[in-house]
């Protein structure tokens, strides 16, 4: 049933996509940038501005966020506890939205097109919709370096890991988990404004990616070059800032055997990112052959999750 169950979702999402209006995760979102709002203001107007009530400010509004739509979503499950098919059709609709697979497929697809046309400009408003680096720097390589990492990582956020956290926890699982993962790529950075306030999210989030990473690491390395991408995981993964997208991005990169990586620009300041991967820098092609491994990986971890669930039928 496990299985059905992600099949329809999935299903669901190629179809229909985000909901063009009323997405929960926006909604999520707005009421983050207010509640952050409102406890900095008061973290911030304590003695002397403590970092570490500003800290506490942020561990506060990350357990608000996480804990009242998820207990929300357990009751709803109580509540309808006796009735097998809407507890199904509850856990369909949560998978749906937590998982981003056609939207992360239009933004890259729509760069990708834009690149091959020549339209620089149009490339680099596509490619923000994808990445929280300034995109205004960027040349033709620097931009499709910028799609082909997003894609790689949000192959692992936006996919792999609400499965995981699904099939390990059921549906408040996996919405835990998108909702941390949403603070993170809001409050996520080593700024001023969030080096503090966003310390919470990025250590949730760096917890609960760290098993997902890998596996999903592992099936890019067998959807692409295997040895390569495993060569490429051990040697430069441990050189990059997160721990996390470190070996999603190392071992896909070594899979389609494209340099990434490099200098990139965080709201305004330069920082100089370790070489992933090996052979030339991207091309607008490379965009088209990462979601394809990217399609490789979620057949992966479709078997596997299939042959796991007969095993666990036949066994006495």
């Amino acid at each position: 049933m496990t299985i059905v169950l992600i099949l329809l979702a999935l299903t669901l999402d190629r179809v229909l996509g985000e909901p063009p209006r009323y997405h929960p995760l926006v909604g999520f979102g707005r009421v983050a940038v207010w509640l952050e709002r409102c406890l900095r203001h008061r973290a911030d107007g304590a003695a002397a501005g403590s970092r570490a009530r500003v800290r506490m400010a942020g561990i506060t509004a990350v357990a608000m966020l996480l804990i009242t739509p998820v207990a929300l979503l357990m009751l709803m499950q109580r509540v309808i506890s006796g009735n097998a098919l809407l507890l199904s059709v509850l856990d369909i609709l949560v998978l749906y939205f937590v998982i981003g697979a056609r939207s992360l497929g239009q933004h890259a697809r729509r760069a990708g097109a834009a690149l091959t046309a020549g339209a620089i400009d149009e490339a680099r408003t596509a490619t923000s919709w994808l990445v929280s680096r300034d995109v205004a720097p960027l040349d033709e390589t620097g931009l499709c370096k910028a799609v082909v990492e997003s894609v790689l990582e949000n192959g692992n956020d936006a996919i792999f890991a609400p499965l995981f956290w699904y099939l390990l926890a059921g549906a408040p699982g996996a919405l835990a988990y998108r909702l941390a993962n949403t603070l993170d790529a809001m409050w996520g950075y080593r700024t001023e404004r969030y080096r503090d306030f966003g310390w919470a999210a990025a250590r949730l989030d760096d917890l609960l990616n760290w098993l997902p990473a890998r596996l999903t690491a592992f099936a890019y390395a067998l959807g692409g070059d295997r040895r390569q991408a495993l060569r490429c995981w051990r040697a430069q993964a441990p050189a990059w800032d997160s721990p996390n997208a470190g070996p999603v991005m190392a071992s896909g990169a070594g899979a389609l055997s494209r340099e990434l990586g490099g200098a990139a620009s965080y709201h305004g300041r330069i920082e100089q990112r370790p070489r992933l991967g090996c052979g030339t820098a991207p091309a607008a092609a490379d965009i088209g052959r990462a979601l394809m491994l990217v399609d490789r990986a979620t057949l992966i971890w479709l078997a596997v999750i299939t042959t796991c669930v007969m095993l666990a039928g036949v066994m006495p």
